[in-house]
C-alpha cells in the first residue's frame, strides 16, 4: 500500500477545512458533508473550533485516493497557532496551498509558503471559493507568482468565474504536464488547480492531482523492517489518556512492544490506532507511511524519535518561541488546578511555557485569540474558571558577566545546615540552563545535591529585575552539611542534622547574590519584518516603524512593481504597525514577522541603571 502524507494549509477562512470535508465526501468517506459554519466538520472535532468556525488543533483524516492512502492534516490557519502548523508540517510528503479567489495571497499565506519552502516540501495551489462574487482567478495566480514563487504553473482554466455556474476546465496537454509533474515532486516548480469546496467543482480533479504531483511514498525507508522508526508530531489526552501522534517512517511498532524514546526513555505501547477512511481504527501494527495513534508513551514529548533515529529521517522544525505572556489566575482553591492544567496542555504544545512562582502563573503565547482558546478549552476540558492578564511582551534577563557567592553552614547570618557555593556564567541565547558540580558528588548525599539544583531552576524562572533567565551556566562551586546526629538513646535531632529543607532554602539566597554580582540586562523579542507596499507609501511607512522603535534594513522594487521593506521591530510593537500600515497604503500594504532574537530593552535598562 503506497502512502501519502498531506497537510491542507492556508489563511484563516480560505476554506481548507471545507476542501478537507469536500475531499472526504468525494472519495465516499463520509455520507453527509459537514460545514465551518454548522459547526459538523469532521476534522474540527474540538468544540471550541465548531463554535468559533477555525481550526486551532491539527487532526488527521484518512481516505483513498486510486491506489493511494492519503491521510491529510488539517492544520491551524490562524497565525496565532503557527507552532501547531509547522509541527504538522515536519512529518508531511507534501501540501496543497490553499488561496480563496477573491482575497487572494493573505499575510498568513506569506508565512505558511515560507515555511513550505524551508522545508522544501512539494506544493500544489488550490484556489478555492471560484464562485464567490469577486472571484479573480487570474490576478490570484500572478498574484502568487508575484509574491509567493515564480515557479507556478495553472494546468486548468475558470469559466464563468464569480458565477454560480464556474466551473474547470483542463488545458491542453502539450508535454508539460508530465514536466510539471517530475518537477513538482520535487518541490521546483507548483501546479495550480482551481475549484470551489462548497459546490464540490475541481475536487475530483484535485483528489486525482494528488498522487501526480505529490511523492507518494515519500520518507520510507529502506531500513530493517525490525528497526521502527518514527517522528511524534503531537500530543493530545483522551479520557484522561495521554495520546502521541507518530507518523512512521519505516519499520513497524505493535502493541506491547517496548519502544526506545531517547534519553534513557523506553515505553511499552498498550494501544494502537491507525488513520484510515475518515477515522482512527484500532490495529495491532502500525508501518511504515502511515499515521498512527500510541498509547502507553507516558514521557513522550513533540519531537520524539520514536525507536531507531534514521539519518535524514527528521525535518526539523524550527517555529518561532512565543513573543507574548500574561498572568493566569483562578480562585485560590483552584490554582493547583490551574497548574496543572495548564501544564497538561504545555505538554501538548511545547511553546506552551508555563512558569509558577509563589501564587503566580504566567503562561507564553502567540496572541489574543491562543489565550481566548487556552481560557475556553480550560473551562471544558478540565473544569477551570481561568482570569488571562493582559498579553504583554514576553521579556527576560541576561547574564552580562560572571557571579560568584557562597554561604557556609552556620556562618554570619546563614541559619540552614547547608554549605552552598554557586557561580553563574553567561551562555550563547538559545542554550538554556545547565547545572555542573565543582565539589565532589561524594562529599554529601545525591538529594541535598538535587534539591539545590531543583532550586537553583525553580528561581531562574525570576531574575533580580523579575524576569526569567532562560540561558545560564550554574556551577556548584562548594557544598557541605551536617551528618545525621541524635542525642543518646533519642530519636533524630533536626537542630543537629541537615535535610532538603535547608538546601532548598538556602540556594535561593546563594543564587541571588550570584546574580546580582554577575548582572542583568532586561531583553525583549525582536521580529524580522517584511512588507510589501506601493513604491510612493515606502518612506512613510519606514517613518512610522522608526517611530515604533524599529530599524528599517532597506527596500527595493520588485519586477512587478511592488515596493519591498524590510527590517527588524520591538514585537511589543508589531500589533501598531499591523493597525496603522493598511491607513499609510490605501489598503495595499502586507505585513508578515517572524521571532528573530531577543535583544537589550534600553529603557529599562536606562531605568535600572537610575535605580
Amino acid at each position: 500500500m503506497s502512502y501519502l502524507n498531506l497537510g491542507i494549509v492556508a489563511h484563516v477562512d480560505a476554506g481548507k477545512t471545507s476542501l478537507t470535508e469536500r475531499l472526504l465526501h468525494h472519495a465516499g468517506v463520509i455520507d453527509h458533508l459537514g460545514s465551518v459554519d454548522g459547526g459538523d466538520t469532521l476534522t474540527d472535532s474540538l468544540a471550541l473550533e465548531r463554535e468559533r468556525g477555525i481550526t486551532i488543533r491539527a487532526s488527521v483524516a484518512s481516505f483513498p485516493a486510486g491506489d493511494v492512502t492519503v491521510n491529510v492534516l488539517d492544520t491551524p490557519g490562524h497565525p496565532d497557532f503557527i507552532a501547531e502548523v509547522d509541527r504538522s508540517l515536519a512529518v508531511l510528503d507534501g501540501a496543497v496551498l490553499v488561496l480563496s479567489a477573491v482575497e487572494g495571497v493573505q499575510a498568513q499565506t506569506l508565512v505558511l509558503m515560507r515555511a513550505l519552502q524551508r522545508l522544501r516540501l512539494p506544493v500544489v495551489v488550490f484556489v478555492n471559493k471560484i464562485d464567490r462574487r469577486g472571484a479573480r482567478p487570474q490576478a490570484v495566480v500572478d498574484a502568487v507568482a508575484r509574491r509567493l514563487s515564480p515557479d507556478v504553473l495553472p494546468v486548468q482554466r475558470v469559466l464563468d468565474a464569480g458565477t454560480p455556474s464556474a466551473r474547470v476546465e483542463a488545458l491542453p496537454d502539450d508535454g508539460v504536464r508530465a514536466w510539471l509533474a517530475a518537477e513538482s515532486r520535487h518541490g521546483a516548480a507548483h501546479p495550480v488547480l482551481f475549484g470551489s469546496a462548497v459546490t464540490g467543482v475541481g475536487v475530483p480533479e484535485l483528489a486525482a492531482a494528488l498522487g501526480e504531483f505529490l511523492p507518494v511514498g515519500a520518507g520510507m525507508s529502506n531500513g530493517s523492517p525490525d528497526a521502527p522508526s518514527g517522528v511524534v508530531f503531537a500530543i493530545d489526552r483522551e479520557d484522561g489518556r495521554k495520546r502521541a501522534f507518530v507518523r512512521m517512517r519505516s519499520g513497524a511498532v505493535r502493541v506491547r512492544d517496548r519502544i526506545d524514546l531517547g534519553h534513557g526513555r523506553a515505553e511499552r505501547v498498550t494501544g494502537l490506532r491507525v488513520a484510515h477512511r475518515g477515522a482512527l481504527e484500532p490495529r495491532s501494527t502500525a508501518r511504515p507511511g502511515q499515521i498512527a495513534v500510541v498509547q502507553g508513551l507516558a514521557t513522550a514529548r513533540v519531537g520524539d524519535v520514536v525507536g531507531t533515529p534514521l539519518p535524514g529521517d527528521e525535518r526539523a522544525s524550527q517555529f518561532p518561541p512565543p513573543s507574548y505572556e500574561t498572568v493566569v489566575d483562578s480562585a485560590p482553591g483552584e490554582r493547583t488546578r490551574l497548574y496543572a492544567a495548564l501544564s497538561e496542555l504545555a505538554e501538548q504544545d511545547p511553546l506552551i511555557r508555563v512558569r509558577r512562582r509563589d501564587e503566580v502563573i504566567t503562561v507564553s503565547l502567540y496572541g489574543e485569540v491562543q489565550r481566548e482558546v487556552l481560557a475556553a478549552i480550560l473551562q471544558r476540558e478540565h473544569g477551570v474558571e481561568a482570569r488571562f492578564g493582559e498579553v504583554r511582551t514576553a521579556r527576560t534577563e541576561r547574564l552580562t558577566g560572571v557571579g560568584h557567592a557562597l554561604e557556609v553552614k552556620k556562618q554570619g547570618d546563614n541559619e540552614f545546615l547547608a554549605t552552598i557555593g554557586l557561580r553563574v556564567e553567561p551562555v550563547p541565547p538559545g542554550s538554556g540552563v545547565t547545572f555542573e558540580l565543582e565539589c565532589e558528588r561524594g562529599s554529601m548525599p545525591p538529594a541535598f545535591f538535587d534539591a539545590t539544583e531543583d532550586t537553583v531552576r525553580r528561581e531562574l524562572a525570576r531574575g533580580p529585575l523579575r524576569y526569567p533567565v532562560p540561558d545560564a551556566r550554574v556551577v556548584m562551586t562548594h557544598s557541605g552539611y551536617a551528618p545525621r546526629q541524635s542525642h543518646m538513646h533519642q530519636k533524630f535531632n533536626k537542630a543537629m542534622s541537615s535535610t532538603g529543607a535547608d538546601f532548598r532554602g538556602l540556594a535561593p539566597r546563594v543564587l541571588a547574590t550570584a546574580l546580582r554580582r554577575a548582572g542583568t540586562v532586561v531583553c525583549e523579542p525582536v521580529h524580522r519584518f517584511v512588507i510589501e507596499l506601493p513604491d510612493d507609501a515606502v518612506g512613510t511607512v519606514a517613518s512610522l516603524v522608526g517611530r515604533l522603535g524599529g530599524v528599517p534594513s532597506g527596500s527595493r522594487l520588485t519586477t512587478s512593481g511592488i515596493a519591498v521593506l524590510d527590517g527588524e521591530i520591538p514585537a511589543g510593537t508589531v500589533a501598531a504597525l499591523q493597525r496603522e500600515l493598511p491607513g499609510l497604503t490605501r489598503g495595499e500594504g502586507m505585513c508578515r514577522t517572524e521571532h528573530d532574537r531577543f535583544e537589550p530593552v534600553r529603557e529599562v535598562a536606562r531605568d535600572a541603571a537610575r535605580a
